[in-house]
């Protein structure tokens, strides 16, 4: 039996582009309503399908957590780099939309960037920054619709 090899990547050697930092591990079992466990053991968790009465999150409430969080990184690493000082208390309430149309299943987002304190003018230029050095961000550009909003 051979092996199915898919490699979808901008170079033609499927290797990285750049240092690795980081690999999460992560095996799911039985899908939308089955387990997902890391490799570390440090995330456990039981899966179920959106609108589900069982117990378990879903693959876009872990998409949502897992923007947010790389999104807000983003926005400290930049504005550390722009002089603008960060609130204290920053947060994302991201909103992870699963579609279905005429061409199968598609996801679709909503970020709003909470940054009490900043002027527009900064607020925009974090933003900007970061959803444009976000890996998440980078991975979803050109290939779902984003919506970014800064809540000051």
């Amino acid at each position: 039996m051979k092996n199915l090899v898919i490699i979808d990547s901008q170079n033609q050697q499927g290797s990285a582009l750049g240092k690795v930092l980081y690999t999460a591990k992560v095996n799911v079992l039985n899908g939308r309503e089955g387990s997902a466990a890391s490799d570390d053991k440090r995330l456990d968790i039981n899966l179920s399908a959106p609108g589900s009465k069982e117990t378990g999150t879903n693959p876009e409430q872990l998409f949502a957590a897992g923007w947010s969080a790389c999104f807000i990184g983003a926005m400290r690493h930049n504005a550390a780099h722009l002089q603008i000082p960060l609130p204290e208390k920053v947060s994302v309430n991201a909103e992870v939309d699963l579609a279905a149309g005429e061409h199968g299943f598609s996801l679709q987002a909503r970020l709003f960037v909470n940054l009490p304190g900043l002027s527009q003018e900064q607020a925009t230029f974090v933003i900007e920054a970061a959803h444009h050095t976000c890996p998440y961000s980078k991975a979803t550009r050109g290939n779902i619709n984003v919506l970014i909003t800064a809540v000051i």
